[in-house]
């Protein structure tokens, strides 16, 4: 069991997301056996808004769990998503001999209306977490968001609801991405003060990309540090430079974070078994 590793060492692990396409699962399996070579205490796997991929989210946690022998660690969401369909995805994933879910509320989907938003079945995650756990034996996961989740009023509300997720039976949590470590310290802090006792992964994404920047802001509500903008506005007309001070960047944060303590590195792969590579090999 994933908790059980987090009791007795800092864990290192990945994030995929599945193929789009079925064409593409042999490209997906290739980069999930570089990935797997490194060594990693798990992998998590994405869910598409609203479950709208997530048969390819099983079969590539049935891959890590089954063929490469590695904690699957699969997402689930519930914006758009049903009790017996839930239900259903929980069956497959047992089907798949995959035990662990991170639970997430998730984005809401471009097609969903006012009124299929209001009247949903779960309003947050907890509420999922609570469910899943009278009516499954998944073991749950949780996210959590050191500068706090961007719908939310304060951390100390944001907090506040990570406590509910503790209480409906999640075993440890996995942050939202952040460049600023003193976002997680203050966090943890703060965290343990309210009685969040669960191990905590610190979620690391290398940018490798100018690009990386927006996409980041817009989904994840990060901010950014002046030390990586800057690097962004010196190296971001040069692909192989940027690439290199990114993975730098990554590298020297979760140095840090080790050094502090820190429960386990959960590194946002982007499916890009060269780069983690690179920051694995120069972590250990």
């Amino acid at each position: 069991m994933i908790k059980d590793l987090l009791q007795h060492k800092q864990t290192l692990s990945f994030e995929v997301f599945p193929p789009k396409k079925d064409g593409e699962f042999e490209a997906a399996f290739q980069v999930l056996d570089s990935l797997g070579a490194l060594g990693p205490d798990f992998i998590s796997v994405t869910y598409g808004a609203g479950g709208s991929r997530s048969k390819k989210t099983v079969d590539i946690a049935d891959y890590i769990q089954n063929t490469l022998h590695i904690d699957a660690l699969a997402h689930m969401t519930c914006v758009g998503c049903k009790k017996d369909a839930l239900l259903t995805v929980a069956g497959e994933l047992k089907q798949a001999n995959v035990s662990h879910v991170l639970a997430l509320r998730g984005d809401r989907p471009k097609d969903m209306t006012d009124e299929q938003y209001t009247s949903r079945d779960f309003a947050h995650a907890s509420d999922m977490m609570g469910f899943l756990k009278e009516n499954t034996d998944l073991h749950l996961a949780g996210a959590c968001y050191p500068e706090k989740h961007y719908e939310c009023f304060s951390l100390e509300t944001d907090l506040n609801n990570l406590k509910y997720k503790q209480e409906a039976g999640a075993e440890f949590f996995i942050t939202q991405l952040f460049f600023d470590n003193d976002y997680f310290y203050n966090f943890r802090e703060k965290a343990d003060k309210k009685g969040i006792t669960l191990p905590i992964c610190a979620g690391i994404m290398p940018i490798t990309t100018p690009k990386q920047i927006g996409t980041t802001i817009t989904l994840s509500g990060s901010s950014i540090p002046k030390e990586l903008a800057d690097i962004v506005a010196k190296y971001g007309d040069d692909p192989e430079d940027i690439r290199k001070a990114g993975i730098d960047y990554a590298i020297r944060q979760i140095l840090d974070l080790k050094a502090n303590q820190v429960d386990g590195i959960h590194i946002y792969s982007m499916n890009k078994p060269k780069t983690t590579a690179e920051i694995v090999n120069a972590i250990r």
